[in-house]
């Protein structure tokens, strides 16, 4: 009877395993030196994968559920063992959990800028970051391009090749969309949507797929900023006026600070007003000269339209006007033998 135990002990009836971190993505049984019995139970959880791998050689893969190990459902270990059917002796083999689940809170960064052309600003560098998620899409390919047989596997072996070639993907994405860079905050989810599925088949071949990618910021040189910042202060001062008045306030400040005092405050009003007229002038166009006034002379009797001085018919309305003379100096009609005009006083 201790024999019988002894013998037991030495074999595996039941084979699982429980993940208790959230980083690992891939876990070699731990046989102890033991053998597998044939008839044992294996677990496999949903989010799991089990690989049985044979003196190096990749054998039987079982998604989630529980199975009863024989050589029915172990077809390509059978094999490789070159059993027959019925055989029920224990067998040695390495067995691999491959964590399936997604791996959430992927954290993206471009450690260096990203070199971009846009139409209005010229050549320009972008800075992004975001979040991702993946998951292991093909356990079989994922073990024979990437874990090989360690007997731990994390999500730290794979983050870096993840993380450049999701920088890649999105520097490809924002150069082919030629999206202006003001509009770029306005298009975060059409890019990473662009990006997710240039990503996904440059990883498909490690077995890897990007289930979400989220750009939080993309954010522009200092430069651009500023001059963003300018651009936006022109429009909330609304007219020019408020921009001279603006100039000589923002003067006044800095001869506050500085040891020039008033001299270099009126240096600074008399910019800022300078300024202002500048940029009126170069925004309002030029205004037609006014009509010349017109000439000195008399008023038509009949409709009242102003005549030259000496005119018998009114070249308005054609009304003979009333025989008088005209004031030699401003052209007002006078009565006839007058002396002196009683508008302008001139000697006639």
């Amino acid at each position: 009877m201790g024999i019988l135990d002894k013998i037991k002990g030495q074999l595996i009836d039941v084979i699982e395993w429980t993940d208790s971190s959230s980083k690992t993505m891939v876990h070699k049984y731990d046989m102890n030196g033991k053998e597998i019995m044939m008839g044992a139970q294996l677990t496999v959880r949903e989010s799991q994968a089990a690989i049985f791998v044979n003196e190096g050689e990749l054998a039987d893969v079982f998604g989630p559920g529980r199975y009863e190990l024989s050589t029915s459902n172990m077809p390509i270990l059978t094999a490789l063992k070159s059993w027959k059917y019925g055989f029920n002796s224990p067998f040695k083999s390495d067995v691999y959990f491959v964590n399936t689940k997604q791996f959430l809170d992927m954290k993206w960064g471009t450690s260096n800028p990203v070199m971009m052309r846009d139409a209005e600003f010229g050549m320009i560098r972008l800075r992004a970051f975001g979040i991702y998620s993946f998951k292991v899409a093909d356990p079989v390919a994922f073990l024979k391009e990437v874990f090989g047989t360690a007997e731990l596997f994390t999500v730290d072996g794979v983050e870096g090749q993840i993380k450049r070639t999701l920088v890649s993907g999105l520097s490809d994405a924002i150069a082919e969309s030629k999206i202006p860079a003001l509009d770029l905050a306005a298009n975060y989810d059409e890019l990473a949507s662009y990006a997710l599925k240039a990503i996904n088949p440059k990883i498909a071949p490690l077995g890897l797929t990007l289930c979400s990618f989220v750009i939080e910021n993309i954010s522009l040189p200092e430069e651009v900023e500023k001059s963003m910042d300018k651009r936006t202060s022109m429009g909330v001062l609304g007219n020019l006026d408020q921009y001279a008045k603006y100039q000589a306030a923002e003067a006044m400040r800095d001869a506050a600070t500085n040891g020039n005092g008033m001299a270099g405050m009126g240096v600074g009003m008399g910019a800022g007003a300078a300024m202002g007229q500048m940029f009126a002038q170069s925004m309002n166009p030029a205004q037609p000269a006014a009509p010349a006034a017109p000439a000195a002379g008399a008023v038509c009797s009949a409709c009242g339209a102003q005549i030259p001085a000496g005119t018998k018919f009114c070249p308005e309305c054609g009304a003979k006007q009333a025989a008088g003379a005209f004031c030699t100096a401003c052209g007002a009609q006078i009565p006839a033998g007058t002396k002196f005009c009683p508008e302008c006083g001139a000697k006639q």
